[in-house]
């Protein structure tokens, strides 16, 4: 339409309506990659957090970036500068006074003479002492003005950011008696605060009357606390990172330029705050080092920067428990690191909250770990893996694309009832529902048309897989081959053969049955020992569990078994090499399954030759097999087994 005018800007609506969705499968795949390989699931996900997605703009970039700026202003200057200006200052007035005094011949500039020669070597001392002398040059007069009114100015505009012309109000009595006035109705509402009284209507008194002097504009008292709050403890950190005497000289010249008045409002004030805001470093000094000096603003200014960036630190660091992305300040990080650094960080949030959005990551007392989506995802993963090592043949079908469900199909078909797991039978169910409503496009489906495959029920098997988890498995390069055929054979398993039973049972010093998302998150045992004795203990139960069922029994290790079950306490005991009572209560429990009917497989890791006899021995005495696979081809040689085994002795 012609006359029309139209104005294009930001969308604000919320979400971009036109973005794509958030696709965050290449970044749990990293994870699940990472695991596969043998690493730490939770170190894992947070290497993900930490080096950001393909490896860039990670928190750990960031902090890199934190602690360069904190190196850097460690170095900005000396912190003396506030003192050291007054000194020069000082000097300067004194020798003013002197020419002024040289060209006086009477005995009243005799006398001005000897007292400023004899004034303390202290800037602070001197300063307060030269108080009431009445200067006979006005330069001089107007130098030592300017030592007083120059640190009163810093000190005030440090602490209230929207004293703008602190100047003027230092050299003002009036604007002075302004600020007195502003900091005793802070000090009272600070203290009514402290006593959790209610402040909200005395805070917007407060704001309304004294409000120009913070250009943060806080909403409620906790912000206005937490503005000056770190401000004092700036003050304070400067005052910590001086010498004694620095120390001594800077507190006694502040003293002298703001007065009495001001100084003790100032002093009420610090320790309101400290009392409120106890968690911030009011404790802690820097050794900041720099030929340029700085005055006490600049210094203070360099310490809050410096204490910033140890915050931020912290909450980039995620070592905390429970530690997220939210934790990070992203205003924070847009003031010291930039807008692009923000930018990073809010992606990265994105990222962390679309993982649980999606249900890719849950988070428990330690941090993040994965769902049981994203196992499952990285099961298949392992699987797929697998299976593309696996070559054609009698083994079965392997694309699991294709599974149906627990049964062979028969060639008959029958209608849906509420309850099936049967796969529907599609060329049926269309027929049913085009005899029913005639051939309409789109066909019109309603219950009654839906049929199912009717299946033959397979037999079953109940499966344990027994997993060295000692700690040579991870130092020589077999933990993440071992994960990965865990749940490789668990996911073929749980898609494949839901009819059958898995129990994944770890074993170092103890055994313990395993989760396939414990499995994932499972660290290596630091302590020796190998009970295989208490596996195969374990195993048995769950065999026993299911006795309609094919037993089978994998074990993979690398090591002989070095530590059975006292059988007196239960305790587990370990020694090197091997006790005869080990061996033979490990010998004990594969008896037990075999007179059970297990079939019974060791899959050998290295070439230990004490393993070897004692694998040689059990395969004997079971009527198993021993296995020496290579590390890339144990996966492909246990869930062959295991879809040879399942169809066993019984």
């Amino acid at each position: 339409m012609a006359g029309n005018r139209f104005r294009y800007g930001q969308w604000r609506g919320g979400p971009d309506p036109l973005a794509p969705p958030y696709d965050v499968r290449a970044a749990v795949d990293s994870v699940g990659a990472e695991v596969l390989a043998g690493g730490s699931l939770r170190e894992a996900l947070r290497d993900l957090l930490r080096r950001g997605p393909q490896g860039r703009g990670g928190l750990e970039d960031l902090a890199a970036r934190a602690r360069r700026l904190r190196r850097e202003a460690l170095r900005r200057g000396d912190l003396d500068g506030a003192v050291t200006r007054s000194q020069a200052l000082l000097d300067q007035a004194l020798a003013a006074e002197r020419d002024e005094l040289r060209g006086r011949a009477d005995d009243d500039a005799r006398f001005a003479e000897a007292v400023l020669d004899n004034l303390p070597r202290s800037t602070a001392r001197a300063v307060q002492e030269l108080a009431g002398y009445d200067w006979a040059s006005d330069e001089a007069r107007q130098t030592y003005q300017r030592i007083l009114d120059g640190l009163r100015g810093e000190v005030l505009e440090q602490r209230f950011a929207g004293l703008r012309d602190a100047a003027r109000a230092a050299a003002d009595p009036a604007a002075q008696q302004q600020l007195a006035e502003m900091m005793r109705d802070l000090n009272d509402l600070l203290a009514r605060h402290a006593r959790s009284e209610d402040t909200t209507d005395a805070f917007a008194e407060f704001m309304r009357r004294h409000g120009e002097f913070f250009p943060e504009r806080p909403e409620t008292v906790d912000e206005l606390v937490d503005v000056l709050a770190r401000r004092a403890a700036a003050g304070e950190r400067l005052m910590r990172s001086l010498s004694d005497r620095q120390r001594e000289e800077l507190a006694g010249l502040m003293r002298q330029s703001l007065g009495e008045q001001l100084a003790g409002e100032l002093s009420a004030l610090d320790a309101h705050l400290r009392s409120l805001r106890p968690d911030l470093n009011w404790q802690r000094g820097e050794r900041v080092r720099g030929d340029q000096p700085l005055g006490y603003g600049e210094a203070t200014g360099a310490l809050g920067e410096i204490a910033e960036l140890d915050e931020l630190l912290d909450s980039l660091d995620q070592e905390h428990p429970g530690a997220t992305v939210d934790d990070v300040d992203v205003d924070a990080v847009a003031r010291t690191l930039g807008r692009d650094a923000a930018d990073d960080v809010r992606r990265l949030r994105d990222l962390e909250r679309e993982l649980r959005r999606q249900g890719w990551v849950t988070r428990d007392a330690d941090g993040l770990t994965l769902s049981p989506k994203a196992l499952r995802r990285l099961a298949g993963t392992a699987l797929r893996r697998v299976f593309a090592d696996l070559t054609a043949g009698p083994r079965g079908q392997h694309d699991l694309r294709s599974a149906g469900a627990a049964g062979e199909v028969s060639g008959a078909s029958r209608q849906w009832e509420y309850g099936d797991e049967q796969p529907l039978d599609v060329v049926r169910t269309l027929t049913r529902a085009v005899r029913r409503a005639g051939p309409t496009v789109p066909v019109q489906l309603a219950v009654e048309d839906f049929e199912v495959v009717e299946t033959e029920r397979r037999a079953s098997a109940a499966v344990a897989l027994c997993v060295d988890l000692s700690y040579s498995m991870i130092s020589q390069g077999r933990w993440g081959p071992m994960k990965q055929t865990a749940l490789a054979l668990s996911h073929l398993m749980a898609t494949r053969f839901p009819q059958d039973a898995l129990q994944i049972v770890g074993f170092g010093r103890e055994a313990m049955p395993l989760t396939q998302q414990e499995l994932a998150a499972v660290e290596p045992d630091m302590q020796q020992g190998t009970n295989l004795q208490h596996a195969l203990r374990l195993a048995g139960r769950h065999l026993r569990r299911h006795p309609g069922a094919e037993p089978v029994v994998l074990v993979v290790t690398d090591g002989e078994p070095t530590a059975h079950l006292d059988p007196d306490d239960g305790e587990a005991l370990f020694h090197w090499p091997p006790l005869p009572e080990t061996i033979e209560a490990t010998i004990r429990e594969v008896d037990k399954l075999t007179r059970y009917g297990a079939t019974l497989n060791v899959f050998m890791l290295g070439d230990d030759p004490g393993l070897r006899r004692f694998v040689d021995a059990v395969a004997r005495r079971s009527r198993g097999r021993m296995f020496t696979p290579d590390l890339d081809d144990l996966g492909e040689y246990v869930v062959s087994d295991y879809l040879r085994a399942r169809h066993g002795r019984r």
